[in-house]
């Protein structure tokens, strides 16, 4: 039984007072007849010429037209093969390997559709043209990774070519998906009919805001080929869907054609140069795995790597619904050289890294999990429960006042947001309690818990100075101090371990601001390897984000 932890901390503190008061069949050439002006009938005499006039030059052969059928709109449709390495979430890297995905041709002068995920951190890319007898080089000229659309610029020109359709598209309006599916070196095209105008557009790996659903079959392969009606008309792109239920779906035209003029002027749209995908680990981490990355790019800057998941993005946790509606949210929401706070789990390592975007390169962040060991289980009257790996749930929690913010396990429950008292009744700051039962956390050393205290009265005390105040020497082996540091904060931290033989870790950090107009102590009990997870995740939410009462 250790002595009151309430007694050890509120009342080591108060001795301060006295010295301190912050995507067909055959096609027919297409005729021109060039019919005379018409003219009114004469009323008198042409005058015949003198002399016989210069004879005028043939007309030269036109360029390519535009497809007016969706037989024509095959020509146009490309297939695109991107070479490179990536990362797979499964099978891990993949060497100098190739994708292959489809695509269509806007312009004569060879600039072309296809998804940001067929062509987006790859090498180089080869392009199949209708009618050429080699692979064509291409390049991206830019790039959403949100919208799921790029833009290429093929080598040469003079190519078939298709246009948008510029009615809205309706419902039942029959359409034809074009591609290159299965890495099939033929065309295919599949006929439907338009199923559904305003479909959902959240998926692994884009947030599209306007989608067609539609019943004409496509498969993998055929990823950025278009949708087309029956006058060859491009309705969509293809980027989705599901075989199992007969749902298909495409990026709508009146959308991707304003996002297509933005990429063909060279410049990105929500992105940060990344091919990836929302994902869930094992482990119940969550965030955007990176399968390749753009060189030159934010992302490449601030040194994002393949394999790595990006875990956060302006302090909000990604993926946690398996898609990439957070993630582009945040992208919509900022300008993109604007900087951004970036978190990243370097997968193959398990290293957390921390940097911004558009702004200093990632560097590790500390870790207490990493860098504490705790005898994990071994502790009697552990009412956290049984040893576990990590906490499924974390809740975020407030003092009564409103001014101190956390996030802890669910699990810790009990929860005490009373003011910070003195003896005297003074209201001196914000206190918050987190455990799965205070008393046992006050009282013993093998309940796990946290308390945060805040205010003002510490005055101009140095960090260390509080903490020369709190002393668990007697009950636990005393492991050192050591200097803290996050975004936020700075300070000092004393680490105690084997609290009266139970094999307990307390965490005692004393820290303040850059205006250090208050200072903050925060103590946490560890018992078990779960709880290690947890400190963690105090340490980097803490944080006081309302008017301290007693200022």
């Amino acid at each position: 039984m250790k002595k009151n932890r309430l007694a050890v901390l509120l009342l080591a503190l108060l001795l301060l007072a006295t010295v301190a008061a912050c995507g067909g069949g055959e096609e027919e050439a297409a005729q021109v007849t060039i019919e005379p002006a018409a003219t009114a009938a004469p009323t008198e005499a042409i005058e015949q010429p003198t002399e016989a006039p210069a004879p005028t030059e043939e007309p030269t052969a036109s360029g390519p037209t535009a497809a007016t059928s969706f037989q024509d709109a095959i020509n146009a449709t490309i297939q695109i093969e991107a070479q490179g390495s990536f990362v797979d979430p499964e099978f891990g890297m993949q060497l100098n390997s190739a994708g292959r995905g489809s695509g269509f041709i806007i312009d004569p002068s060879g600039i072309a559709v296809t998804n940001n995920h067929v062509v987006t951190g790859a090498a180089f890319l080869q392009v199949f043209v209708q009618g050429q007898d080699r692979p064509l080089n291409a390049k991206i000229l830019g790039v959403s990774e949100c919208n799921d659309l790029a833009v290429i610029d093929i080598e040469g020109d003079g190519y078939p070519f298709v246009e948008w359709n510029t009615t809205p598209a309706k419902l039942g309006t029959e359409v034809y998906a074009l591609g290159f599916p299965l890495g099939d070196p033929e065309p295919t095209l599949t006929r439907g009919v338009i199923s559904k105008e305003q479909a959902g557009g959240e998926t692994s790996w884009a947030s599209v805001n306007s989608v067609l659903e539609h019943d004409a079959t496509i498969n993998p392969g055929n990823s950025g080929g278009p949708l087309v009606t029956t006058d060859g008309k491009v309705v969509g792109v293809n980027y989705a869907g599901s075989s199992s239920s007969n749902q298909y779906f495409a990026i709508n035209a009146a959308e991707a054609r304003r996002v297509v003029e933005q990429l063909r002027s060279g410049s990105d749209l929500d992105s940060i140069g990344i091919n990836g995908e929302a994902v869930i680990t094992g482990d119940g981490d969550t965030g955007i795995w990176v399968a390749s990355v753009k060189s030159g790019s934010p992302a490449d800057k601030v040194g994002v790597k393949p394999g790595d998941i990006i875990t956060k993005l302006e302090g909000l946790v990604l993926s946690t619904n398996g898609t990439m509606a957070d993630y582009c949210d945040i992208l919509r929401s900022r300008n993109a050289t604007d900087p951004m706070n970036i978190e990243v789990l370097r997968f193959a390592t398990q290293e957390v890294l921390e940097g911004q975007l558009n702004g200093p390169e990632l560097e590790q962040s500390f870790s207490f999990a990493q860098a504490v060991e705790v005898d994990d289980g071994s502790a009697t009257g552990n009412s956290g429960g049984e040893a576990s790996t990590t906490y499924e749930n974390y809740v975020g929690i407030y003092d009564d006042s409103q001014a101190i913010y956390v996030e802890v396990p669910a699990e810790w429950a009990d929860v005490d947001g009373s003011n910070w008292i003195g003896d005297d009744g003074t209201v001196l700051g914000s206190s918050l309690y987190a455990s799965t039962s205070i008393d046992g956390y006050n009282t013993t050393y093998a309940t796990p818990g946290m308390q945060i205290l805040a205010g003002a009265f510490f005055g101009d005390t140095a960090m260390t100075e509080l903490l020369d105040l709190v002393d668990y020497s007697s009950d636990c082996t005393y492991d050192g101090r050591f200097d803290y540091e996050d975004p936020l904060f700075t300070g000092a931290y004393d680490q105690y371990s084997n609290c009266s033989d139970v094999g307990s870790v307390i965490i005692v950090l004393a820290a303040e601001p850059a205006a250090k107009n208050y200072s903050v102590v925060v103590q946490v009990q560890v018992v078990t390897d779960a709880d290690l997870d947890a400190l963690d995740h105090i340490l980097n939410t803490f944080n006081v984000i309302g008017t301290l009462p007693g200022q």
